[in-house]
């Protein structure tokens, strides 16, 4: 039940406390150049989801080896050639399977390797402690969860986004405004929104 609870409240911290996008203003340049369309939105946020995942995973295997050598010194450099190798197999898959995506996304696509490799980053940065403190299946699980969570924090701040600006011809915006400025603005009130989840105690 205790686990339970744990695997929850990282969940509702990654996704609504600690969004990675709107409280911690990392991955801003997807989140505005890509959530233009609802489609393409989806699209990159399940990418980020999936990449964040798997590479947390394989990172913290690859992590509790470079510890049992001494070689921890290392761990950044391995998880960033860990995230490149898979967002370019990613890269390829979407070329040959889903082309409509993949020019979607265009030059967005090769920033996943720049965010999710800040973002394991982080995952490593926390799971440090379930490394060293937890048993190796409840340490490799809380990564897994907590760099999913991170990735949905990621694809909710993308589809948040995209809503807001498929909307934006139905308001009457004065023309100063209208496109880059008021997406600017919309993100402001969205981080402002988020910035209350911040009352409760998870």
């Amino acid at each position: 039940m205790e686990l339970a609870f744990a695997l929850v409240g990282i969940v509702l911290a990654s996704v609504l406390t600690n969004n990675i996008v709107l409280s911690q203003s990392i991955g801003i340049c997807p989140f505005l150049g890509v959530s233009k369309k609802m489609d393409s939105a989806v699209g990159m946020g399940l990418a980020v989801m999936f990449i964040n995942t798997v590479a947390a995973v394989i990172c913290f295997a690859l992590y509790k080896v470079l510890m049992a050598f001494d070689l921890e010194y290392l761990k950044i450099i391995t998880f960033i050639l860990i995230i490149a190798a898979l967002v370019q197999v990613l890269d390829i898959v979407l070329k040959k399977f889903s082309p409509t995506l993949y020019n979607a996304l265009g030059v967005y696509l090769p920033l996943i390797t720049t965010n999710c490799a800040i973002f394991n980053t982080v995952n490593m940065l926390v799971a440090d402690g379930f490394v060293i403190m937890a048993p190796s299946w409840q340490g490799l699980l809380f990564t897994a969860v907590y760099a999913f969570a991170v990735g949905a924090g990621f694809l909710l701040a993308l589809v948040l986004m995209a809503g807001v600006r498929q909307n934006e011809q139905l308001a009457l915006i004065p023309k100063p405004f209208r496109g880059f400025p008021v997406a600017l603005i919309a993100a402001g009130l969205m981080a402002l929104a988020f910035a209350g989840f911040l009352g409760f105690n998870i």
